[in-house]
């Protein structure tokens, strides 16, 4: 398990419908079997709820709790209210025992990029921005020519990556 300020965190990017949530889905699995515990940020656009309407954290929180939490045996979810979009660092931050955060969205952070790519899907454009780039899963196209570009299909390439490029120094 590595330290939170080193925890490295990385964006899986692409267009809608490109596959991205069902590789990162492979893509933890495998990691997971290889004995790497991975959290996963997932960035949504717009207001969601996770507690469900009545139930006591759903109650506490309309009561003016700014954070609530139900814990049982092996689990604990936390919903904290803020201001704005959290960056996703931060979040990351409060994920304790992981070795690796992935984030899927958040197109604009500031984290190392992996973008999955499939013909017909999204723009020509690059969805990753300029210089996050490491890495293509699927189809390249102009302008990625100068990163490492894995078959979707190719998981164990593709975690080979991560635990070389990622994770090796501070797994140690």
């Amino acid at each position: 398990m590595v330290n939170n300020s080193t925890l490295p965190v990385i964006s899986i990017v692409g267009w809608a419908n490109t596959g991205k949530t069902t590789f990162l889905e492979n893509l933890v699995a495998e990691l997971r079997s290889r004995g790497v515990r991975v959290g996963v940020i997932k960035h949504h656009r717009g207001p969601f709820e996770l507690d469900k309407p009545g139930k006591d954290t759903w109650r506490l929180a309309r009561a003016g709790a700014v954070c609530t939490a139900i814990a049982g045996p092996g689990k604990v979810g936390l919903v904290i209210e803020m201001e704005g979009d959290p960056d996703p660092g931060a979040i990351a931050a409060l994920m304790s025992g992981v070795d690796l955060v992935f984030t899927e969205g958040y197109k604009k952070g500031p984290y190392p990029q992996l973008e999955v790519r499939r013909a017909g899907y999204g723009e020509e454009r690059p969805a990753a921005r300029a210089g996050q780039l490491v890495a293509v899963v699927g189809e390249r196209s102009p302008g990625m020519e100068n990163v490492p570009c894995f078959d979707v299909g190719d998981i164990d390439a593709v975690a080979n990556f991560i635990i070389e490029r990622f994770l090796d120094k501070v797994l140690d």
